[in-house]
């Protein structure tokens, strides 16, 4: 066999293996993305992206599409809700199927024929406050938060009356309005699936209203956002959603009108039902 030409031979073993520069090149504001999920100093390989942050967008995309498709498992929040001791009601909106519903956001603002006859015949007393369950924009948001959210929200509604939980199937916000309007609830407060970003798919949005009707506005509620344990975990926002319910409940208002000043009040460990009441 012919020797290998020379600038083919391999080194001899004493030569130093050469040193290749590094591809991606860092970012200055390296040190601030270790204080937000947002996508911040993501470095760069030449003109583009590195290939790491090019596939964690890739997998962050794939978890927001999946989330917003996903389904409600009804039975088993049924199951977990009445663990919780609360009666439930099953309905659903208008949109007959996810993707109606997500082409449709107006279907899902309003009961379907058959839900809004099932509350209507329920003949059930008024109540102070109605619960409404929703898969929203994340279902996955509601199976991992409503149930942790709703056993630390219970105990704090200082024995306040409660309708039946509705679970909610293809709903929007404003489904809750026509709900709490057929249970005769002075209040309603929506539990929802927020809209998946790219940081996270997997956040809870809480919703209060007061005299629930048809036509409400959204300047007409009181938002508890981002409730997720890397968020604003569950014990937490129980605590400020409390504290809305009976600043809501003791001034027949919400909105823009009710401020969230519930940090001054609520003690630094999990709130008791008598520091939300005062």
């Amino acid at each position: 066999m012919s020797p290998l030409p020379e600038d083919l031979a391999a080194p001899p073993p004493s030569s130093p293996s050469p040193t290749l520069p590094c591809p991606v090149t860092a970012d200055p504001w390296t040190g601030l993305a270790a204080l937000t999920p947002a996508r911040l100093a993501l470095g760069r390989a030449g003109p583009s992206l590195p290939t790491r942050e090019v596939l964690k967008l890739g997998f962050a995309h794939a978890r927001a599409r999946d989330a917003v498709h996903a389904e409600l498992d009804v039975e088993t929040m049924a199951a977990g809700v009445a663990a919780l001791g609360c009666e439930t009601v099953l309905v659903e909106s208008a949109a007959p199927d996810r993707a109606t519903y997500l082409r449709r956001p107006d279907f899902g603002r309003r009961l379907s024929a058959r839900s809004r006859a099932l509350l209507q015949q329920a003949g059930r007393p008024e109540a102070d406050i109605a619960i409404v369950v929703a898969d929203g924009l994340s279902a996955c948001a509601m199976g991992l938060n409503a149930l942790p959210l709703l056993r630390a929200l219970l105990p704090l509604l200082g024995g306040r009356s409660l309708a039946p939980v509705a679970l909610a199937r293809q709903a929007r916000v404003a489904l809750g309005d026509e709900v709490g309007a057929l249970m005769g609830a002075r209040l309603v407060l929506v539990l929802i699936g927020e809209r998946p970003g790219l940081s996270a798919a997997d956040s809870l949005g809480a919703y209060l209203t007061f005299a629930p009707r048809l036509g409400r506005s959204d300047a007409e509620r009181n938002c508890v956002s981002n409730v997720r344990a890397a968020g604003l975990p569950p014990a937490a926002a129980a605590g400020k959603i409390a504290w809305l319910i009976a600043q809501a409940l003791a001034l027949s208002l919400t909105g823009v009108a009710l401020k969230d000043h519930s940090d001054g009040f609520l003690p630094t460990a999990a709130p008791s039902a008598r520091s939300i009441e005062g």
